[in-house]
């Protein structure tokens, strides 16, 4: 289940980018780089990429099998939660955007 772009507005501030594919893509940019995260729920795939300033890829993580995209904003942080479920494998990426990024990305066998 993916948030529609109204939802992803009123949570985060940001309307998603619409690709040709379908996609939508959401770009954070900061003194420290750039943040971008995409999704297209027909796929259920979910890309995420972080480069610094300089342009070097500091992350970039696709994967496919997304159950579940939730965007979280409180006065103190944005971020998302991404559920997968792929085979016998189940896991969350929690993914903090402001006031800092930070990935944590969890796989495993159910």
């Amino acid at each position: 289940m993916f948030p529609d772009d109204e939802e992803v507005f009123d949570i985060v501030g940001e309307w998603p980018e619409i690709q040709e594919s379908g996609a939508r893509v959401l770009t954070w940019r900061s003194d420290e780089g750039m943040f971008v995260l995409s999704y297209e729920a027909v796929t259920r795939s979910v890309r995420v990429r972080w480069s610094n300033v300089e342009g070097d890829a500091l992350l970039d993580v696709y994967r496919e099998g997304a159950t579940r995209l939730t965007f979280i904003s409180t006065p103190s942080t944005v971020g998302a939660q991404i559920d997968f479920s792929v085979g016998e494998c189940a896991g969350v990426m929690e993914i903090d955007i402001f006031p800092r990024i930070s990935v944590q990305d969890r796989l495993l066998f159910q």
